[in-house]
């Protein structure tokens, strides 16, 4: 059986289910990529040998698109097919088309289907985020998108493709306890990366190419959207490095609503640091501590009580 010309019957679907999707051979230039489509392309050898692959052997797989205006397709899943296809020439590809989806089904399509081509310790980090976050979305709406991740399942499973690897998913959704054994994650790891999914993007792409650490990351997440731009436009003008010190800081003052344009640009460039740090080196003269201790020791009071009376004058002082 050709598994390209009978999806519908490769996926048990009735004549009323083959209504909202149908194969199709369309033009490249009708496709366009999905308009938030958070995952990198091949680029290297592995895109070179899927070129090949696709010379020889054509597109096997299907992409996975839905309409859109003006009699175009977007992807959902096959961004790299695409590409690739194109490279080698093609101007058509194999399609099927899937209609009366919501946003949060498409976006469940495009995550599953590049899990299932790639392995989950090849990922970006910000892909890892996005991917465990559809999951933990998907866990709270169990009926439909357990129907949605089984037909996605059999959709990309052609036996002879190239261009897929072998990292299948089981038949159910997992518990939340589950996801992270999935993918050999703890439970606090998973938290970690949900919170690096709600990143601004310009902030995913610092995490992945390592000019924030992760950890920093998921400090930023923290903050509201506009301190985050902020801290993007700093870095982007300077050559500033954020550490954790410097994130939990960010963290901290935009909880108590004391971070503003100015106070990220002293932490971010280490200002602020430097005036606590030789704040806290300043040492008293010789002078001043001989004048304190012969005026005021006596064989009544010793150096420490002395020291208890000067920082108890001191809070008093300085918290009126």
């Amino acid at each position: 059986m050709n598994e390209l010309m009978n999806v519908n019957d490769l996926l048990g679907l009735g004549e009323d289910d083959k209504s909202s999707q149908q194969r199709l051979d369309v033009n490249i230039a009708d496709l366009q990529p999905f308009h938030n489509h958070p995952f990198k392309l091949y680029k290297g050898k592995r895109l070179e040998d899927m070129i090949e692959s696709i010379k020889e052997h054509g597109v096997i797989i299907p992409l996975i698109v839905r309409p859109v205006e003006n009699g175009k397709f977007e992807i959902l899943s096959g961004h790299n097919r695409a590409n690739a296809g194109k490279l080698a020439g093609l101007t058509k590809l194999p399609i099927l088309v899937k209609e009366g989806l919501t946003e949060e089904e498409a976006m469940l399509i495009v995550t599953e289907t590049n899990l299932i081509q790639r392995a989950f310790s090849e990922l970006a980090h910000s892909e890892k985020a996005r991917i465990l976050s559809e999951r933990h979305k998907a866990i709270k709406s169990q009926g439909k998108r357990t129907d949605l991740i089984s037909e996605i399942e059999i959709i990309t499973s052609g036996k002879n493709s190239r261009e897929l690897t072998s990292c299948q998913f089981g038949e159910k959704i997992k518990s939340d306890k589950e996801i992270g054994s999935d993918y050999d994650l703890s439970a606090r790891n998973v938290a970690r990366y949900l919170r690096i999914d709600i990143l601004i993007d310009e902030l995913k792409e610092k995490i992945d190419s390592n000019e924030i650490p992760f950890n920093a990351g998921v400090d930023l997440s923290f903050l509201d959207e506009g301190e985050q731009i902020i801290i993007n436009e700093i870095l982007n003008t300077n050559k500033y490095k954020i550490s954790l010190k410097k994130s939990n800081f960010l963290k901290k003052l935009s909880q108590n609503k004391k971070l503003n344009k100015d106070m990220v640009y002293k932490i971010l460039s280490g200002e602020y640091f430097k005036r606590a740090e030789s704040k806290s080196k300043v040492k008293f003269t010789n002078k001043f501590t001989n004048n304190i201790v012969n005026r005021y020791v006596t064989e009544e009071v010793d150096i420490k009580e002395l020291e208890d009376i000067i920082t108890s004058l001191l809070d008093d002082y300085f918290s009126n």
